[in-house]
């Protein structure tokens, strides 16, 4: 969890459907694999951006949420939250409102997603990496473990980087 006492609004992520077997469970499964911003006193979703509809490879997106303040491509400072993924691609979203600003992947070797769309949100899967029960899936990057974990990861402000650590495992 993190929590912005500006906006009062508290950030977390829901964790995957099950079964994990994706064929037996259809549709994208919504609100699973979600980025949440509620109200802290309400309760009220604020916002919700699903990161990778009908999961079917347990990448259970809980994983710490960092808080920042950068300046965009325009010079204006803004409130981001930046969510690196066990599916392998690194997330930032306007923390005031929700709107995906980035969904980048962590390294050239995750292959489940050819890219995220930044207009719809949604991942452009690539089915030679799907799990399901008629297919053989060889080498999917990242494994369930997923690129990124349960790791906790910073932000240094004066070099606006930040730091995580990360898995090179894929699996079949």
């Amino acid at each position: 969890f993190a929590y912005d006492p500006d906006t009062n609004l508290v950030y977390y992520g829901s964790g995957n459907p099950a079964p994990w077997n994706e064929t037996m469970r259809p549709g994208d499964n919504k609100w699973t694999m979600t980025i949440w911003g509620r109200d802290l006193d309400t309760g009220a979703a604020k916002f919700g951006y699903q990161k990778t509809p009908h999961d079917e490879w347990d990448f259970a997106g809980i994983n710490f949420m960092m808080l920042s303040e950068q300046k965009d491509k325009d010079g204006k400072l803004r409130k981001l939250l930046t969510h690196p993924d066990r599916n392998g691609i690194v997330y930032t979203l306007d923390r005031t409102d929700g709107t995906l600003i980035s969904a980048d992947k962590i390294d050239d070797t995750v292959n489940v997603f050819k890219k995220v769309d930044i207009k719809t949100g949604f991942p452009v899967r690539d089915p030679e990496y799907g799990t399901r029960m008629d297919h053989l899936g060889k080498d999917i990057c990242p494994s369930a473990m997923g690129y990124h974990n349960q790791g906790l990861d910073s932000y240094d402000p004066t070099k606006e980087l930040f730091f995580l650590g990360v898995n090179h495992i894929c699996m079949d």
